[in-house]
């Protein structure tokens, strides 16, 4: 099944304008969690987010949630490891569009993340709590479950 909110990916390599990146870290049935701080001013304050940010100059999407993913968990990943991308409308503003990607992760690079200066704490969550919990941000929800509607599933 289609999903409604996406929008077609840039052509020629060079992502059109965007707002920012998020990604699905995944291993096994779980994912990389975080609890949003619980300040007013920011989107989605206390709610449960997965790692990525908003875009920095002219970097690509790619470029953008994996230097996302550094600075918030430690994880050095090449852009070989994202293994699904979709190009959507940006949850905070609809005027923006932002990508959402899915890559794998290892048990040793989970023993291994530093969790950076944002959020609450992180923690793995498996896809179906993250899928219904109540304070999970409802965009990435949506982008989540997209990737699991097209036959993919957990990974090794």
């Amino acid at each position: 099944m289609a999903d409604p909110s996406a929008v077609p990916a840039a052509l020629g390599g060079v992502d059109a304008p965007f707002a920012g990146a998020k990604v699905a870290l995944i291993h096994g049935d779980r994912l990389v969690t975080y609890l949003r701080d619980d300040i007013p001013t920011i989107p989605y304050p206390g709610r449960w987010d997965l790692p990525g940010g908003g875009r920095e100059g002219g970097e690509t999407s790619e470029a953008c949630v994996l230097r996302e993913t550094y600075e918030e968990f430690g994880l050095r990943m090449g852009a070989d490891r994202l293994i699904w991308k979709r190009r959507y409308v940006s949850a905070t503003d609809p005027r923006d569009a932002a990508y959402f990607f899915v890559a794998p992760v290892s048990a040793d690079e989970i023993a291994g993340v530093r969790f950076g200066d944002e959020g609450q704490y992180w923690q793995m969550m498996g896809f179906a709590e993250f899928l219904d919990h109540p304070q999970a941000v409802p965009a990435l929800q949506a982008r989540f479950a997209a990737y699991l509607s097209e036959g993919h599933g957990a990974s090794a």
